[in-house]
C-alpha cells in the first residue's frame, strides 16, 4: 500500500465518524458551510510562521476537509 492508499484510507475513517456522529447534511449551504470551517482550521495553521505550524494538525484539517467534501457529495446525492 502506498502513500495515496493510507490517505484515502484516512479519509474513508474520518468520514464514517463523522456520519457516526453527525446527521446528514441538508443542504448544498450546510455543506459549504461545514467545508468552510474545516478549510478555515486548516488555514489558521497556514497563517502562522512556518517554524510555528504543526503538521499533524495541517494534516488532519486537510483530511477532515476531505472527507466532508465526500459527505456532501454522500448527504447532497450528487
Amino acid at each position: 500500500m502506498d502513500a495515496a492508499d493510507h490517505i484515502i484510507l484516512e479519509v474513508c475513517s474520518e468520514l464514517k465518524r463523522a456520519m457516526q456522529l453527525h446527521g446528514p447534511q441538508r443542504s448544498a449551504h450546510e455543506s459549504y458551510a461545514v467545508i468552510l470551517e474545516e478549510l478555515d482550521e486548516f488555514w489558521q495553521e497556514v497563517r502562522k510562521k512556518k517554524e510555528h505550524r504543526n503538521p499533524k494538525a495541517m494534516r488532519t484539517e486537510l483530511i477532515q476537509t476531505a472527507a466532508m467534501c465526500c459527505r456532501a457529495i454522500h448527504d447532497l446525492g450528487l
